[in-house]
């Protein structure tokens, strides 16, 4: 699939060379918008919530094991099983089911 990387202004993300390295491997460059710190707000948040809930908690013997165990937290766990305040103690799962409809 597609891969976005999203960051903040800072000058190694926005120098030639880093936008050169990302089109190389494919991958989307965006950029929070000058002066809005709020922008990474939510990507920020996850980070967080997985880095307590299973990063480190967790020592990785390979690579496959951590692309593994990341995949089944975010797909199983964290999208079906983890209720969310911001979106009214649903699952995301669920809050998509519910909502794609009415969109």
């Amino acid at each position: 699939g597609d891969v976005l990387h999203h960051s903040d202004r800072g000058s190694q993300y926005a120098s030639v060379d880093y936008q050169e390295r990302l089109k190389t491997y494919e991958i989307k460059s965006s950029m929070s918008r000058k002066g809005n710190c709020y922008d990474n707000a939510c990507i920020e948040s996850f980070h967080s919530v997985l880095k307590k809930e299973l990063i480190y908690l967790e020592k990785f013997k390979t690579r496959q094991q951590a692309y593994r165990e990341l995949f089944e937290y975010i797909e199983y766990f964290y999208n079906r099983k983890r209720i969310h305040s911001s979106i009214g103690y649903l699952t995301p799962d669920q809050y998509e089911r519910t909502y794609r409809k009415t969109v």
